[in-house]
């Protein structure tokens, strides 16, 4: 089967002379798109940039594709700044004339347990992968509406779903561009801008300390295709999460219990109606586009109406459909 082509696109792949974002940008101009392969260099802890730090992987990457017969150019700016984002974004228009595609991969690492944190570093973890997401997405989403086409990915992690130790910085950081990507969808489904969320794995240099000889093969090549359709004019997901590691791709979601509605409560009363309250016997999941967080508060407010018809307890909301 011949794969999906990006011709006549524009794609900016943040932090894209390395690891997961060379990949993004390898297969993206392979499939035909136009890249900015954005990457300021420095090492994993997010030294250098901004001081002269290695600059070369991002020109790397384009002698690559220019070399395969493809069309790229490479920005060093920082996603970490409001003028280095926006730097990004307009080295796309100025040399290809547009974006459609806007892949947020760029990030560091700064490990430490939550007892010894320095506010510095979770700071400049945040300045590179949530804010750094705001700062490409700012400037390029109204473009997006303007034009009547978008396609945004953003990157969290297993640590932005469940957390990790050693890493209260990342973590906070992952789980924000969650939101951030949920608002994007949101508001630019209108526009025919679609945003989404990949959560991968592979094995690159952020994987540096970890033992991985036990590991099955998880190579960057194993999560470019999802990024890929993500980018995709056919994609039709919006408002969702995709999970690549080693080979498996699935989906994400905040998903509740039912839930129990009373009139009134004391605190003893939430202890004791705690194993109902949890019960995920019959999840419920309120998609983000449409209207997630709307349909959140309609199916709260069907419960009290259903408590206040019939004068029991309720435990759902009667003839509230389950999404």
């Amino acid at each position: 089967m011949a794969d999906l082509r990006f011709d006549g696109r524009v794609a900016v792949v943040t932090g894209g002379g390395r690891g997961l974002g060379r990949a993004y940008a390898l297969l993206l101009a392979a499939q035909g798109a136009k890249v900015v392969v954005n990457d300021p260099g420095g090492t994993l802890d997010g030294c250098g940039v901004g001081d002269g730090g290695d600059t070369g992987p991002a020109h790397d990457v384009v002698r690559e594709i220019t070399g395969a017969g493809g069309h790229a150019v490479a920005s060093t700016a920082s996603v970490a700044t409001p003028e280095g984002g926006r730097a990004i974004i307009d080295t796309a228009c100025e040399r290809f004339g547009g974006i459609d595609i806007l892949v947020h991969n760029a990030g560091i690492v700064r490990r430490a347990s939550l007892k010894d944190m320095s506010y510095q570093d979770f700071d400049t973890v945040l300045d590179v992968h949530l804010r750094g997401a705001f700062h490409v997405v700012r400037p390029a989403f109204p473009m997006m509406c303007e034009a009547g086409y978008g396609r945004i990915v953003l990157t969290s992690s297993i640590g932005g779903l469940y957390g990790n130790h050693d890493v209260a910085n990342y973590a906070v950081a992952k789980a924000g561009v969650i939101g951030l990507s949920n608002v994007a969808a949101m508001e630019g489904a209108a526009h025919n801008v679609k945003s989404n969320v990949i959560v991968p794995a592979a094995v690159t240099r952020m994987a540096e300390g970890i033992d991985t000889s036990a590991y099955p093969p998880m190579g960057p090549e194993l999560v470019a295709p999802v990024v890929g359709y993500l980018s995709h004019e056919s994609c039709s997901a919006t408002g969702e999460m995709f999970i690549a590691l080693a080979g498996r791709v699935a989906t994400a979601a905040v998903t509740e219990s039912p839930g129990v509605y009373r009139p009134s409560w004391t605190i003893a009363e939430v202890g004791a109606h705690l194993d109902a309250i949890r019960d995920r016997t019959d999840p419920v999941t309120f998609p983000v586009v449409p209207d997630g967080h709307n349909d959140h508060i309609r199916y709260s407010f069907a419960m009290a109406a259903a408590m206040s018809r019939s004068g029991e307890e309720q435990t759902a909301p009667q003839g509230a459909a389950r999404v």
